[in-house]
Formats: structure tokens, sequence, C-alpha cells
């Protein structure tokens, strides 16, 4: 059999299945799963192939989810030790809780999970997906989060292929930065609300930059956090008695 007439065959048996009563995808998904050229097979995969594509959309939607379940009563961000390497993976206080605690519930922005992952009871079936831990897209939103030079491409499309800091034509050697960098975010803002957190690591934070560019932005980074570091270890001027006359 040929390529394309295994490609037909796939593709009729998918159709059926995303077609099915008890599939009743939302229309965006199966609008794309029909346009794909191999159909997804299983109404799942046509979910994650749809969050997939639109990771700065599965971005808005984990931090709206997440604004709309908060914090944790009591919670903080808090870390053990100063490896540096640890801010780069966002806070996730709801996943500090049980799952048996919470069942059916996301560990990324606490909200409930329906079917297929999905955020919302479309199928108005009445009951969480007691199975499932984590939405389709918080899962995207999470990769988006740790791992953002893998959107390279899709970041620098967004800016119009104009580096974020000279305004001048994007290389092939650009490279995906932090606007306010994750070390700032903890020196200066780690009390902040925790939605409000994942902003830094999310689209918004986000900008492609030339790699010269990049380089004198760490710099002036690295010199400003040596020159705080210089202020704290510095002994404070003593102070003289003004009672005291001054010496010739």
């Amino acid at each position: 059999m040929r390529l394309e007439e295994r490609r037909a065959a796939w593709n009729e048996r998918a159709v059926a299945a995303l077609h099915a009563p008890r599939a009743a995808l939302p229309n965006a998904v199966l609008a794309q799963a029909l346009a794909a050229r191999w159909t997804p097979r299983t109404p799942r995969a046509a979910v994650d192939g749809f969050w997939r594509a639109h990771p700065l959309r599965a971005d808005r939607l984990a931090r709206a989810l997440a604004q709309r379940s908060g914090a944790p009563d009591g919670w903080r961000w808090t870390f053990a030790g100063e490896d540096p390497r640890r801010l780069r993976v966002p806070p996730l206080p709801h996943r500090l809780v049980k799952a048996e605690a919470r069942p059916g519930r996301c560990v990324v922005c606490g909200q409930a999970v329906f079917r297929l992952g999905w955020h919302r009871d479309l199928w108005g079936a009445g009951a969480t997906n007691q199975r499932a831990a984590w939405h389709a897209c918080c899962v995207v939103a999470w990769k988006l989060w740790n791992a953002p030079s893998d959107h390279r491409r899709l970041l620098a499309r967004v800016q119009g292929h104009r580096c974020a800091i000279t305004q001048k034509r994007l290389l092939r050697t650009a490279e995906v930065d932090h606007r306010v960098p994750l070390f700032e975010v903890w020196r200066d803002r780690r009390d902040l609300p925790w939605p409000e957190l994942l902003a830094f690591w999310g689209a918004p934070n986000l900008q492609v930059v030339n790699r010269s560019a990049h380089t004198g932005k760490s710099i002036a980074e690295t010199q400003d956090r040596a020159l705080r570091r210089r202020s704290a270890l510095a002994p404070e001027p003593l102070q003289s008695d003004p009672k005291e006359p001054f010496l010739s």
C-alpha cells in the first residue's frame, strides 16, 4: 500500500473517531485536527496537538486559571540553598498539596481538570477527571516556562523578527532572554502574589535578542549584582559626635 493510500485510510478511521458522539471536541480543536495532514486518532491526541500548536495561548490560559485559584493559605515562595538554577523552575504551590487530598485538580493552576484534560466541563458531566492531575494547556505552558528557548522561532515572529534591545534584524544566533532576570524576581519581587510571579516565566517576560546584545545585558546585570554585594559588605561609616570639636 502506497503512502497516500495509508494516509487516506488512517485519516478516515481518525475522522470517524473524532466525530463520535462521545468525543464532542471543542470546535477549534476539531477544526485543527481535521486540517492536519495526519488526523489525530484519538480525541485526547487532538487536544494535546491543539495546545502544542498554540503555546502562547496555553501560557495565557494557565496564568488566568492560576489567578482564579490563587495560592494556598500561608504559602510563601522559598527554596533551600542558593543554587541559581532552581530559579529556572517557577513556583507551583498546588503541586505541594497531596493528590489524594485534591483529586481531579491541576498541580499547576489548582483548577479542576475535566475530560480530555480540558479546563471546562463542556460535556456537562458534572464531575472532574479523578485520574488527571494536569490540564492539557498547563502541560504546554509548563514546558514554555522551563524551556523558552524551544519556542525561539515563535517568539521571534511575535516580535517581527527584530531584536528586543537594539531593534535590529534578528540573526540566526539570536537567543531567548528574560526581560526581568529571574534572580531579580527572587531578590526584589518574591512577595508578589503567586499568579503575578508566574508572568515572569511566561510570555510577558520573554524576549528574543541578538547574541551580542544579550552578552551586553548579561555583563550589565553581573556588574550590578557585584556592586550590590560590595555595598552590602562595606562597613558603615563612623558617625562623628557633633558635641566634639573638629580636630585640625
